[in-house]
């Protein structure tokens, strides 16, 4: 029998559309998630949707099948991969204003977003040597698990500061190639739009972001693992469950380093919540 028959398949996929009945959608994507047995999230915004689901083979076919009854929904790119237990704890079909929340009206990926670079063409410019700005995305906690060489820290808590850091980089650079980079890509449609409001001219982000480049290239020019947003904390470059866990006080992703340092213990409090002076021990 297929070993993949028997484990859990985790799924996430996005697209921006707009979405002028997003209230009226949210029942039948709970009814259909509650009969089939998944868990994870769903998110509609009148501008689109994000979901990261997981349960059986079946249960992620037979959802597919329900999205794309919807035209606007057929052919969603997804990112799989697969655990031997069940990562979300409940299932959520929320609405929300954005689908990944950045708080700028104007920037709209429905209408303009940034140049896309193929995964395996950003692999052979950094083989080359070719010379481009490498810029993370994400949030400072994601970046100490793993980030690309060379790149780009914003040291950024929440995607809501990357309009304000990105003036901060230097005016001089904003005709070089910039490469930028996040997750799945889903922040990357928008804060390429930011970007190249603000002058940059050369601007490309990663098809399918970090999860992308992993499943087309294996890895290359990656320092560390990636962070995701669920009960596996973070990936490998085999899109395989790691060690890293997550502090149960503040939510940082804790490496072995940290479970093994003093300030470190279990369900009370890390080294992150000490240097936060959230606790004092």
């Amino acid at each position: 029998m297929d070993d993949t028959k028997m484990q859990i398949v985790n799924i996430a996929g996005y697209r921006f559309v707009d979405l002028p009945d997003r209230d009226e959608l949210r029942k039948p994507f709970q009814v259909k998630c509650k009969e089939l047995g998944l868990k994870g999230t769903i998110l509609l915004s009148p501008n689109g949707i994000n979901f990261f689901l997981a349960g059986t083979q079946e249960m992620i076919d037979e959802y597919l099948q329900f999205l794309e009854e919807d035209e606007r929904f057929i052919g969603i790119p997804t990112h799989i991969s697969y655990t031997d237990y069940q990562p979300f704890r409940r299932m959520l079909v929320r609405l929300k204003n954005e689908i990944i929340s950045l708080g700028m009206d104007e920037v709209r990926p429905i209408e303009n977003t940034g140049k896309f670079i193929e995964p395996m063409e950003f692999k052979e410019w950094l083989d080359e040597g070719k010379e481009v700005l490498i810029l993370d995305a994400r949030n400072d906690y994601e970046l100490r698990v793993g980030t690309f060489d060379n790149a780009i820290d914003l040291d950024i808590k929440s995607f809501r500061d990357f309009p304000a850091a990105i003036r901060g980089l230097p005016k001089e650079d904003k005709n070089k190639p910039l490469v930028m980079f996040c997750t799945g890509g889903i922040r990357c449609e928008k804060a390429s739009v930011v970007m190249e409001n603000e002058g940059w001219n050369n601007v490309y982000q990663i098809k399918g972001g970090i999860l992308g480049y992993f499943k087309e290239t294996g890895g290359a020019h990656w320092n560390g693992e990636c962070f995701v947003f669920d009960q596996r904390v973070a990936l490998d470059k085999n899109l395989k469950e790691t060690d890293t866990q997550m502090c149960f006080a503040c939510r940082e992703p804790l490496d072995e380093n940290d479970l093994n340092s003093e300030n470190y213990l279990i369900e009370e409090f890390c080294p992150y919540c000490i240097e936060a002076k959230k606790i004092t021990i």
